[in-house]
């Protein structure tokens, strides 16, 4: 039994999918009754109370842990959930983590999520480490503008960085719970290009096959829009990357075609395949 947490969003939704198709038994955990596959268990949890994942541990040998925003808030500690899948009989995690850890160590979240991986490689299970920068799918925030003003509005037109499509990270996720040799990986996960938001307004518009416009917004205004679904903080920490990305964040990682065996999917075909959010 392998068990996906954040299994209704966009990493887990098609994680569990991936592992359901390959033959394996799966149990999904959200914190809200929702849809998935045949075949597939559901169990209602929520990680920031570790105890409340007894039932879909039991029996599980495999866990891909994927923190939700409130288990990085001050005085959480999502450590408890790797100890009670330990103490559960999981003998194997795959943690997503982040990029920043490598390329921006100091911030407040990002120190939590180091000390969180030290913890794993600390516990005697069998571990993998994913690291993704941004994804394709942050695009979505813009879907409703597109469909009713045919509009992007958004920071920093013209300074990209390499998004990954949350389906790459998804399956290097399923190869890295099933597969023995990528025991012990950490793998930075990115797309095939550097990107800018006017680029990936091309390329919705493609899709579409109609046009549209691109509006720079101020780093101000698009603080105050961030911080409707963000936390302050974080908010300046993305902005922070969006409009200044390091040599290490705008570099190309080699590991998803290292673990997949194929090229990462390029924005592009990440818009392609959600067109119908913007229509």
């Amino acid at each position: 039994m392998i068990v996906v947490t954040g299994a209704t969003g966009n990493i887990g939704r098609p994680l569990t999918h991936a592992l359901a198709e390959a033959g394996e038994q799966v149990t999904a955990v959200s914190r809200h009754t929702a849809a998935v596959p045949e075949g597939v268990r559901h169990v209602v949890a929520d990680l920031a109370e570790p105890a409340s994942l007894e039932p879909a541990l039991t029996g599980a040998k495999a866990l891909f842990l994927l923190l939700s925003g409130d288990l990085h808030a001050l005085g959480a500690n999502p450590a408890d959930v790797i100890s009670k899948a330990a103490d559960s009989g999981v003998r194997r995690i795959v943690l997503l983590s982040t990029l920043g850890v490598a390329t921006r160590p100091f911030g407040r979240t990002r120190i939590a999520m180091r000390e969180l991986e030290d913890t794993l490689r600390e516990s005697g299970l069998d571990w993998t480490i994913l690291r993704p920068g941004g994804f394709a799918s942050n695009a979505l925030w813009w879907a409703e503008s597109v469909r009713t003003q045919q509009l992007v509005a958004a920071p920093f037109g013209d300074t990209g960085v390499p998004i990954v499509d949350p389906a790459d990270i998804a399956a290097v996720a399923a190869a890295s719970l099933t597969d023995d040799r990528h025991t012990g990986g950490v793998y930075e996960l990115t797309g095939p290009e550097v990107i800018t938001p006017r680029q990936q307004t091309a390329a919705i518009a493609a899709a579409l096959g109609s046009p549209v416009r691109f509006h720079e917004l101020t780093r101000a205004e698009a603080k105050a829009g961030m911080e409707q679904s963000m936390p302050g903080e974080l908010a300046d920490d993305t902005l922070d990357i969006l409009s200044s990305p390091t040599p290490a964040e705008l570099r190309i990682s080699p590991d998803v075609e290292k673990v997949l065996g194929r090229a990462p999917r390029s924005f592009a075909d990440w818009a392609q395949s959600n067109i119908a959010a913007f229509r």
